[in-house]
């Protein structure tokens, strides 16, 4: 029982969780008084954007950090609450014009039209283009999975909160949005695009995990050598996390897969019809459209 209760730590997360629910409760109340009959629906969606935020405390504060510095294996399922329980959950929850209706009414406008405001939607917009969110998602994965990076983080707590763990949540957002609905936000990125994307991401997981794994015969990463009471070799620690990473992120990986693929089947009418779309084999120019413009919606989208 120590191990559920006694190892908990602070993270400064908790402070963003807190100042995000009470933003977030404000801009519900706001859009309570102008359009009051989607008032239900919009609370049960932050249910599960409420649930991302547990999810990411979890993920940072409880016994799962602390084991995380000690047990690679341990670090990778932090990572995979971090990109890819948490975001699914924030994602589906769409906390995106709660969030934006709860900051003051000049804010808010400026933030919209503001010319100062320019330089962040148009950062926003790129992050938020298909391939740029994909991309983004496999390369913090990658980078921090390098034996100099993930020491680094290890060593020092500030790379880690600030870095490291904010980077993973941040991409698995911008990754999740484009094959989970989350209005106003649009999926910019095509079923058959949406596919292809999925398959690249889980391929790169399996490499990154076979790497780990079965092409090497030694421990990585510096900082899980020699922890004192640990009793397990870092090899083998290693080669346990690399399995979570392969098992585990298929996880999300196949049903989502699974759903994307349904998408195109009711559209096209047949499964042969759906895999020729996915392999482009009738529909030149997949995944080159929907990749300008901001993402949101009108107001009477929400």
């Amino acid at each position: 029982m120590g191990y559920l209760t006694d190892r908990w730590s602070f993270d400064p997360f908790l402070i963003i969780a807190i100042v995000l629910a009470v933003w977030y409760e404000i801009g519900l109340a706001r859009l309570a008084r102008s359009s009051p009959e989607r008032t239900r629906p919009r609370r049960i969606r932050s249910l599960w954007f409420y649930g991302g935020l547990v999810v990411t405390l979890l993920a940072v504060a409880s016994p799962v950090e602390y084991e995380a510095d000690r047990y690679f294996f341990m670090h990778m399922i932090q990572h995979l609450l971090l990109m890819f329980a948490a975001p699914t959950l924030i994602v589906a929850g769409a906390p995106w014009q709660p969030l934006l209706d709860g900051l003051p009414r000049r804010a808010r406008a400026a933030l919209i039209t503001g010319g100062w405001s320019r330089p962040l939607r148009a950062t926003a917009s790129w992050l938020l283009r298909p391939w740029v969110a994909v991309g983004a998602f496999n390369l913090v994965m990658i980078l921090w999975h390098t034996p100099a990076l993930l020491d680094l983080a290890e060593d020092s707590q500030p790379v880690k909160i600030w870095l490291m763990h904010s980077s993973f949540l941040i991409a698995g957002v911008l990754f999740w949005l484009q094959f989970i609905p989350s209005p106003p936000l649009r999926m910019r990125m095509p079923p058959e695009a949406q596919a292809a994307a999925l398959v690249v991401t889980n391929v790169i997981m399996w490499i990154l995990a076979m790497a780990m794994s079965i092409m090497t015969q030694v421990s990585w990463y510096a900082a899980y050598d020699h922890i004192p009471g640990v009793t397990l070799a870092p090899f083998a620690d290693q080669q346990i996390g690399a399995g979570i990473l392969w098992v585990c992120g298929d996880f999300w990986a196949i049903p989502t897969l699974i759903v994307v693929v349904r998408r195109i089947m009711e559209a096209d009418g047949t499964l042969g019809g759906a895999l020729d779309r996915i392999l482009a084999r009738d529909k030149p120019g997949i995944g080159t459209t929907g990749t300008t413009g901001t993402g949101w919606t009108s107001r009477a989208g929400r």
